[in-house]
Formats: structure tokens, C-alpha cells, sequence
């Protein structure tokens, strides 16, 4: 079955759409007048924008948690959503395609689309993979799984605000620095950790860590879901079960949110553990808990990922989650 075609809302049907915004699907209290109305994409963007912006700007995320970013197609009501943001932070690198397009046919007037990934690293640093080969023009769009590019990420964020904003500048600059102070902490501890892993080579179900594996020294020797986001051929399956073998890898991740038979099948037949609990996208707890974050998220999957190797995680879990409460509204 093909994609959906793309939703795009032209500007004379808007007028239309905005009229129902106040009730059916979609609907949100009305916007503060006196902040900046700010719109993101995937939830570790979300939570990385929010913890920027504080309480100064309203942040809402437009993608689910636990939805697959990369064929997700935004709803009629996110048109609205998008027509009444100031500024919409996308991760870029062809991630959202289909709401950077929907963005900006709806944008009013003054208002921007800021790709974070874009303005993080240049295309000599794109890295193409088994999910994401070169012949097809998308790179790996993970940056966040880096805490080195997610904390670029938020200066981006702080920046843009920060220009759009002065007022709250100060505040701004203030909430990237308590953010930047945690993903160093994250950063250092995972160094630490690594220093601990036999044989630090992922097997994962998404092919979510190529930068995190770039940074880190980590070698990802494959990904179970293939470039068109369907499970692999027997051929490709029987591939990975005889490199599993050769690498003498003890475990291999599948993901909480998109439970794969095939990837059990693999370990199985390779004779290894299949861990089958990281979280890709989706933040853990609920929002307003103080793991529901980027930095909780990646806290699990790298003290998952170490443990489950054979390392020591107890650098990684002294690394506190507690900050300021999460304004932002994630989609259900």
C-alpha cells in the first residue's frame, strides 16, 4: 500500500479551517497573546525546545509519541496548528517532510521554519546507512541521539527565541545553560560507561544511533528495519543472524514501541539476548514526570544499551533527570 498523499491547505481554505478550531479534533485553548507560539515536530525535539523556552514561549508538538516519524502525515488539524505558530522547529535532514511542506503553506505572516538538524551539521557529515542508503538522498536524520548535537540543537532553539524575544532573553540563555550543564553531565558519563562495554556493537530494530555510535566509538553493524520501513527479506535476515554470529555480539535491541517477531526470530537463531525495551521516540513516564524528556529518554537507552553489553551504567545512572517542569503539550 502507498503513503497517503501529502496534506497541504492553501491559504484560501484556511480561512475555513481556522473557523472550526474551536471545536471537533484538534481544539486547544486560546494562544497567550503575549508569547511566542511555537510548534515542533518529534518529542525529543519537543522536549529540547521546551526546556529552552521555560515558561517564556508555548510549546506544542505536532507528532505522537510512539508514531513513526519518518511516514508520519499530519492530521487537517495540524494546519491550524502550524498557521498559528511564530516559529516551527523541525529536525530537518528530509525527517518531516510532509509537515515542513504543511508549514509552509500555512505560515502567516513574519512566521519561520527553523530546521535544526540542517544548521547543526553540514552534508559532508550526513551519514548513510543500512535505513538510510545514499541512493535514495535521505540521510540518518537521529542528531539527537548525539548529546553533543542535541545540546546544538538548543542553542539553535535559544538563538532563534532569543532573537524573536528579547525581552526574555535573559531567561532564555539561562534555561540553555542549565540544559547544556545536563547533556555535558549525560556526555561524560556515557564516555565512562563506554570505557566499561566488551564489545560496544548495536543490532538494533531502527536505526536510530548512527551519530550516537559516531561520537561514542560504537560500531552499529546493522538495522533490522530496512529503507523502506517494512521488516526484511529471509535473504537479509539470514545475513545478520551469520554476522551476529561472527561479531560474538551478547545482545540485540528491538524497540518498546514497534515490537518486531523478526528481530526475536534473530536472536533466537543467533543464539543471543533480544532486548527488546528501547524507546526510539517516545519519552518516558507522562508529561510532567521528570523522565518524560530528551535527557530521560536517552538516560534509558544508553543504560540499556551498556547494561545489556556487559558494561557499567553507574555513571549513567548518577546522571540526574530532575529541571524545571516541561511546559510543552504533546499530542496523544
Amino acid at each position: 500500500m502507498g503513503r497517503p498523499a501529502r496534506l497541504r491547505v492553501a491559504a484560501p481554505a484556511l480561512g475555513l479551517a481556522l473557523l472550526g478550531a474551536a471545536c471537533g479534533a484538534g481544539a486547544h485553548a486560546a494562544d497567550d497573546p503575549g508569547k511566542l507560539n511555537v510548534v515542533t515536530t518529534v518529542s525529543p525535539l519537543t522536549s529540547i525546545v521546551s526546556a529552552v523556552a521555560g515558561d517564556a514561549a508555548e510549546v506544542r508538538g505536532l507528532v505522537p509519541e510512539g508514531a513513526n516519524s519518518h511516514t508520519f502525515e499530519p492530521p487537517p488539524s495540524a494546519a491550524r496548528t502550524l498557521a498559528r505558530a511564530d516559529i516551527v522547529f523541525v529536525n530537518g535532514l528530509k525527517l518531516e517532510d510532509p509537515t515542513r511542506d504543511l508549514a509552509d503553506a500555512n505560515r502567516k505572516a513574519g512566521a519561520e521554519v527553523v530546521a535544526l538538524g540542517d544548521q547543526t551539521i553540514t552534508p559532508d557529515q550526513y551519514v548513510y546507512d543500512f535505513s538510510f542508503p545514499k541512493s535514495q538522498g535521505k540521510p540518518n536524520p537521529h542528531l539527537w541521539t548525539n548529546p553533543p548535537y542535541a545540546e546544538a540543537y538548543a542553542r539553535i532553539a535559544r538563538d532563534t527565541l532569543a532573537r524573536r524575544d528579547p525581552a526574555h532573553a535573559g531567561a532564555y540563555n539561562a534555561n540553555f545553560d542549565a540544559f547544556a550543564a545536563r547533556a555535558d553531565a549525560l556526555d561524560l558519563a556515557m564516555k565512562t560507561a563506554t570505557a566499561t562495554v566488551p564489545k560496544p556493537e548495536l543490532l538494533t530494530y531502527h536505526d536510530a544511533y548512527a551519530y550516537f555510535a559516531q561520537h561514542y566509538g560504537w560500531t552499529v553493524i546493522g538495522a533490522v528495519q530496512v529503507s523502506d520501513f517494512e521488516e526484511p527479506t529471509p535473504k537479509e535476515v539470514a545475513a545478520l543472524i551469520q554476522q551476529i554470529k561472527r561479531e560474538g555480539v551478547p545482545a540485540i535491541f528491538g524497540s518498546e514501541v514497534f515490537p518486531s517477531p523478526v528481530l526475536a526470530q534473530i536472536g533466537n537463531e543467533a543464539g543471543v539476548r533480544y532486548v527488546d525495551t528501547l524507546r526510539d521516540d517516545d519519552l518516558p513516564g507522562r508529561p510532567g514526570d521528570p523522565d518524560h524528556s530528551w535527557l530521560g529518554l536517552m538516560k534509558f537507552d544508553f543504560v540499556t544499551m551498556v547494561e545489556s553489553l556487559g558494561g557499567d551504567a553507574s555513571a549513567l545512572k548518577a546522571v540526574s533527570t530532575a529541571g524545571p517542569p516541561d511546559r510543552a503539550v504533546y499530542p496523544q
